[in-house]
Formats: C-alpha cells, sequence, structure tokens
C-alpha cells in the first residue's frame, strides 16, 4: 500500500538527498592499483580478486567470474596477492 507514503511525499514536497562519505586518500591509492591482484579485508570478509573499478563510495573486485562490490567503509585493510 503505497498510496499513504505517496500522499505524504506529495503533500510535503520531499526531496530526496544521497550522501556518502568519501575517503579521498583511499580512493586515490586505490585508482593506482586497478588491475592488480589485491586481498581486501572488510568487516564481514576476506576478499581475493583483482580490482577492476574504483569509484568515490565502493569498488569493484573479481574473484574469479564472480564480480564483489565492496564499499569502501566497510574495507578495514588492503593487501597485494
Amino acid at each position: 500500500m503505497y498510496y499513504g507514503y505517496e500522499t505524504q511525499r506529495t503533500q510535503t514536497n520531499l526531496n530526496t538527498q544521497y550522501r556518502t562519505m568519501v575517503d579521498p586518500f583511499v580512493v586515490q591509492t586505490l585508482q593506482t592499483v586497478v588491475g592488480k591482484e589485491l586481498v581486501i579485508q572488510t568487516t564481514r570478509d576476506t576478499i581475493r580478486g583483482t580490482l577492476k573499478d574504483v569509484k568515490p563510495d565502493h569498488i569493484l573486485i573479481m574473484a574469479g567470474d564472480s564480480p564483489f562490490f565492496i564499499r569502501i567503509q566497510q574495507i578495514v585493510s588492503i593487501m597485494p596477492d
């Protein structure tokens, strides 16, 4: 039942804004190792793979044929593999 939500949003004219924390030093350092094999330790798991892309809020790691999108805020450590 989206009726109540849509009505409330229309009546108050809310604008949705997305914000994220950016750590420019981590992003800049990660950009220098795109294409390299890394071990990424996160708050949940450890992933080994090739760093394919770096964005201000997340990275893309290819572990075999599986892509992993990891939020930079969740990274604990980064090591070369």
